[in-house]
């Protein structure tokens, strides 16, 4: 078994759990009294997610979709598929699209493209991360937890070829 690559947190899960509260507070503001659906991103968003949702105190949905464009590399291939679209109905819904990570927009802003052409009341972005010097495509992010400089992340649930998603910080892959 080969031995994993050290890692330097980033940020920690102090400071993780503080951004959540605000985010939360944030979108509690902005949806009082709306029914949102919560659409998480696989595999990366998930534990993003379950903290923000126990953090918001009003009724409200979550489902998931699925992504590829990274694989097993460090670098997006540009080739994005989807491999679970959105199940429920979003036409006439307010939707909050739930994201790890910002980092070219191609893959966000691919999704994004996809949902509005499902007619969704009101479409935002939610994004735990976001490296805006690695940004190829504009992407508006509307809730944002943290920037980070360009270096490869994990951890939170964040993970490089399905590892480090069970350390509880952000990290940075140390070379």
């Amino acid at each position: 078994m080969s031995e994993e690559p050290k890692v330097e947190i980033l940020i920690s899960r102090r400071e993780i759990a503080d951004a959540v509260d605000r985010l939360a507070e944030e979108i509690r503001r902005d949806y009082s009294g709306k029914r949102p659906l919560l659409l998480g991103i696989l595999k990366g968003s998930f534990v993003f997610l379950a903290d923000l949702v126990r953090c918001l105190d009003f009724p409200l949905e979550v489902e998931f979709v699925q992504l590829s464009s990274y694989g097993r590399e460090r670098q997006s291939s540009g080739e994005i598929s989807i491999l679970l679209d959105v199940q429920t109905p979003i036409e006439g819904r307010e939707v909050l699209l739930i994201e790890d990570i910002v980092d070219t927009g191609l893959t966000t802003g691919f999704l994004l493209e996809h949902l509005r052409a499902k007619k969704p009341a009101s479409l935002r972005l939610c994004s735990l991360l976001d490296k805006a010097s690695r940004r190829e495509v504009p992407v508006n992010i509307d809730y944002l937890g943290f920037s980070v400089p360009d270096r490869f992340v994990v951890g939170y649930g964040i993970d490089f070829a399905e590892k480090y998603r069970y350390l509880p910080d952000v990290c940075a892959l140390v070379e």
